[in-house]
């Protein structure tokens, strides 16, 4: 079974102490969900400051602090993106380095039969044969027990139904988002979720069409 979640890749919140986080998971990639501990909320919301330089003291400023950050950036950016599992076989292929949770709907192209960015380091080929796409990654020799290449395919038809669960996915996360902001800082918890939403593009329609 081919499964994708979106995934923040959290190097760098072992030390930070701005608010709670979680244990970093052994492969440093946070799935996001309607499911996750509060905890787990916190990494993500310490991946997304702490990559855009955004202060996160005082925390009961955190909405003063995100708006003055937007006042002078762009977008808000946060490394990560669809992680791609063969349960059967075992098989996962990762974000590279300098792929973005924020270009996530990149993958509707895949159904159209246009290459998308993956990243690199490691890097992953995409190749389109009939009626699926082949992902191929070098991810390095781990042990003398996992392969250094990972292989896998999706089905075309099934990607619609795949990425319309990472879309659900995220639409929760947003509202934990809300949660916990709610608990730590009352007055940035709508302000918060308006700009995660606006800058990694959830709520809208999927267009999958």
């Amino acid at each position: 079974m081919i499964l994708i979640d979106a995934v923040l890749e959290t190097c760098g919140t072992a030390d930070f102490t701005a608010w709670p986080v979680a244990e970093p998971s052994q492969n440093r990639f946070l799935a996001l969900s309607g499911q996750m501990s509060m905890a787990e909320v916190g990494t993500a919301m310490a991946v997304i400051f702490g990559y855009g330089d955004i202060p996160t003291a005082p925390i009961s400023d955190l909405h003063h602090l995100l708006d003055r950050h937007l006042a002078e950036a762009e977008a808000l950016l946060a490394p990560g993106g669809l992680r791609v599992r063969d349960t059967t076989t075992g098989a996962e292929i990762l974000p590279g380095c300098c792929c973005g949770l924020e270009g996530w709907r990149e993958w509707r192209n895949v159904l159209h039969k246009k290459d998308i960015w993956l990243g690199h380091d490691p890097g992953t080929d995409l190749e389109h044969i009939a009626g699926a796409v082949r992902l191929r990654q070098e991810s390095g020799p781990r042990s003398l027990h996992l392969p250094s290449v990972y292989e896998l395919e999706i089905q075309l038809d099934d990607l619609p139904a795949l990425l319309a669960t990472v879309h659900r996915r995220l639409q929760g996360f947003l509202r934990l988002v809300h949660q916990w902001a709610s608990e730590s800082s009352p007055r940035a918890a709508d302000r918060l979720v308006t700009v995660l939403d606006e800058n990694f593009d959830i709520n809208g329609p999927l267009g999958l069409g």
